[in-house]
């Protein structure tokens, strides 16, 4: 047996395939029928390709609880850890619900599903519940339910957007003119490109270039390791500096002992829970800023201006790694507000061209 395969869906009829794939033992198998071509596929890569691989196969009659550790373990060998943790996190609130119930009787528990996901708290719930949706899901593609009891329950709509903070320039400075030197930039620097906090974390200065004006993200720290991030990533990308980015990075003290341009006082990458209860907390109320203050309103700060600055929403997107659907979600309300100039700017490229016309 090849020590890779892929399994090999093939047509049956109208809305009906096949699967060709090798077993465990080497056997050539067939399976069928599938409603589709990606079910076909689906079933070798989430039943198949797992037993090929060695992972435990989930018995029969397993309950949430069992047939979640199985779920994860099979997930975490293709995301990241942090993915894996907080999928883990999510479903705590489930388990605490349906652990002990076998998956069997579970199916049949839409009304009790429905009840569960009301008593949700409001902003979190829809994570919740998709982290539940997403795990039967799995179980019915596996074959150990028929139907998902958390989708028949109803929809599950994402909670409204949070209110976008945008901070003053005089509230950043009153802001830096509290933090430690080290630090004082950070606001101003932050505010300016956009960058999450866990990418101004790994930022190095090697990840800057003054003489073209833009910043390449290469990398993030997802629950406090740095991770590289892949050539294809959306959050790998490049921001361009503006003068204020440029003045803040100026202003960083320099070190030579790491390469880090906003490190922890050791010199390794900060640890951002920490500091924003250490630092960042003790900063906004020296300052007089009114909460809530987050530090991520940074990042919000620099759509704000943007958009002000009459940046599009597909330009936003591509700086901020993020899709233009986010930036319509967040900033919904300041595009509404940009689109008050466009008239403007239509009406002085006619006059540019009409002035054009008339000196030919």
């Amino acid at each position: 047996m090849p020590a890779t395969q892929r399994g090999q869906a093939y047509r049956l009829g109208p809305n009906r395939w096949g699967l060709r794939c090798y077993a465990a033992d080497g056997a050539r198998r067939r399976k069928s029928p599938f409603p589709t071509k990606s079910a076909a596929l689906a079933y070798f890569r989430d039943v198949i390709e797992p037993q090929l691989r060695g992972a435990p196969a989930p018995v029969a009659d397993v309950t949430l609880s069992e047939f979640i550790d199985v779920y994860l373990t099979r997930h975490a060998a293709a995301v990241r850890p942090r993915t894996v943790a907080t999928l883990r996190d999510r479903l705590h609130h489930a388990e605490r619900a349906f652990g002990d119930v076998p998956l069997r009787d579970l199916e049949r528990m839409t009304h009790e599903v429905a009840g569960w996901q009301d008593s949700l708290p409001p902003r979190a719930g829809h994570g919740i519940a998709q982290a539940l949706r997403q795990v039967l899901d799995t179980a019915v593609r596996w074959e150990r339910m028929t139907r998902n009891p958390a989708k028949l329950a109803g929809r599950n709509p994402k909670p409204p957007p949070r209110t976008v903070r945008a901070f003053t320039r005089v509230e950043l400075d009153a802001i830096a003119a509290e933090l430690p030197p080290a630090y004082a930039p950070l606001p101003m620097f932050a505010a300016a490109t956009g960058l999450r906090p866990e990418e101004w974390q790994a930022l190095e200065r090697r990840d800057i270039d003054r003489r073209a004006g833009i910043l390449t993200v290469r990398r993030t720290v997802p629950s406090g390791e740095v991770v590289d991030l892949a050539k294809t990533e959306r959050s790998r990308r490049q921001v361009p500096l503006s003068d204020r980015a440029l003045a803040a990075l100026d202003a960083v003290p320099p070190r030579l002992d790491t390469p880090l341009v906003f490190p922890a006082a050791q010199g390794g990458v900060l640890n951002i829970d920490n500091w924003r209860r250490r630092v960042w907390a003790p900063a906004i109320d020296a300052a007089g800023v009114p909460r809530p203050a987050r530090i991520y309103d940074l990042r919000s700060t620099f759509a704000s201006d943007a958009l002000a600055a009459g940046v599009s929403a597909f330009e936003l997107a591509r700086v901020m790694g993020t899709s233009i659907e986010m930036v319509e979600r967040h900033y919904g309300t300041l595009l509404d507000g940009a689109t008050a100039g466009i008239a403007g700017r239509l009406n002085a490229l006619d006059a540019e061209r009409d002035a054009r016309d008339e000196a030919r």
